[in-house]
C-alpha cells in the first residue's frame, strides 16, 4: 500500500464502521472483513485474527472461548523485531550495531506501537473481560501495543514473512522516515562510543553563550575531550547547540586520519 493509504480509508469513510464492542465482545464476519479492509490484508483462516483479538481477561471469564492473543503477541513481537532489524541493516549500512539496537528499541517501544494500534482502532476490537472493560482497557497503552503485536504473529502464521513485512513497512512507514531524517541521529552517542574507545575518556559539553530575547535565545556550546575543544554548535536549546556540536566533532574525528 501507498503511504497515507490508511488516512484515505478515513477520510473516504471506509473507516468508522465500529465505534466500541457490544458487552460480550463478540465480532461479526462482517465486523472483521472491514477489519481486514482497514488493515489491508486478507486472512485466510480468519480464526487466527480472532484469536489475536482475545485478551486474557475474555479467556479467564469465558474458558471455552479459546485461546488468549498472549502467544500470538509473543511471536509477533520476534516477527516486528527482525523485520525492523532487517530494515535497519538493509538501509544503514554505516550505522553500528549499538545504533542499529537503539533505533529499534525507539520504533518496538510500548508508546509507539500504543499509537499506531490506535490509529489502527485495534483496541474497539478487543474482547475484554468486564473488568478489563470496565477500568478503560480499550484504551491503554499496554493493551493496545499486545494486540497489534498479536496481529502481526496471526499474519505471520496466516501468511507468511513477505505479507507480515509489508504490512509492517507499510504500518511503520512515518516512524522509518522520523528515524532516518539527519536531526535523528544520534551524534551525542556516536562521539561518546568514538572517543571512550580512542581516547578511555568521555566528550564534556559547555554552554559558553546565550544570546537573544528570553523567547527567542540562542546558545553556543563546545564539547572538549581531554580538555580540547573539538567541536562547536549554536541552537536555540541548549540540547540541540550540544548536539550541532557532538556532529561537528564526530565528522572530524571520524576520519580515518583524524588526531586530537
Amino acid at each position: 500500500m501507498k503511504s497515507g493509504y490508511w488516512t484515505s480509508l478515513k477520510l473516504s469513510g471506509i473507516i468508522g464502521f465500529k465505534t466500541a464492542m457490544d458487552d460480550s465482545g463478540s465480532d461479526t464476519n462482517s465486523d472483521l472483513a472491514a477489519l481486514e479492509q482497514w488493515l489491508g490484508v486478507t486472512f485466510h483462516d480468519r480464526s487466527l485474527l480472532e484469536q489475536a483479538l482475545r485478551h486474557s481477561s475474555y479467556i479467564n471469564e469465558n474458558p471455552g472461548a479459546g485461546q488468549s492473543n498472549e502467544r500470538l503477541e509473543f511471536l509477533g513481537d520476534a516477527v516486528l523485531g527482525l523485520v525492523v532489524a532487517e530494515k535497519f541493516f538493509r538501509d544503514s549500512p554505516g550505522a553500528t550495531e549499538g545504533e542499529m539496537t537503539r533505533a529499534r528499541a525507539v520504533l518496538v517501544r510500548e508508546d509507539t506501537l500504543a499509537s499506531l494500534s490506535a490509529d489502527l482502532r485495534l483496541g474497539d476490537y478487543l474482547r475484554l473481560g468486564k473488568g478489563e472493560e470496565g477500568s478503560g482497557g480499550r484504551r491503554k497503552p499496554k493493551n493496545l501495543a499486545r494486540v497489534l503485536e498479536a496481529v502481526i504473529g496471526a499474519l505471520f502464521l496466516d501468511r507468511g514473512i513477505a505479507a507480515s513485512r509489508d504490512f509492517i513497512l507499510r504500518l511503520f512507514h512515518r516512524e522509518f522516515a522520523k528515524l532516518s531524517a539527519p536531526a535523528a541521529v544520534d551524534y551525542k552517542t556516536r562521539l561518546q562510543e568514538l572517543v571512550q574507545s580512542r581516547e578511555q575518556t568521555s566528550p564534556v559539553y559547555e554552554t559558553v553563550s546565550e544570546e537573544g530575547l528570553p523567547h527567542a535565545r540562542t546558545f553556543t556550546a563546545v564539547v572538549k575531550v581531554a580538555g580540547k575543544v573539538v567541536g562547536t554548535g549554536s541552537g536555540k536549546t541548549k540540547k540541540s547547540a550540544e548536539t550541532e556540536a557532538a556532529r561537528m566533532a564526530w565528522e572530524k574525528l571520524a576520519k580515518p586520519d583524524a588526531v586530537l
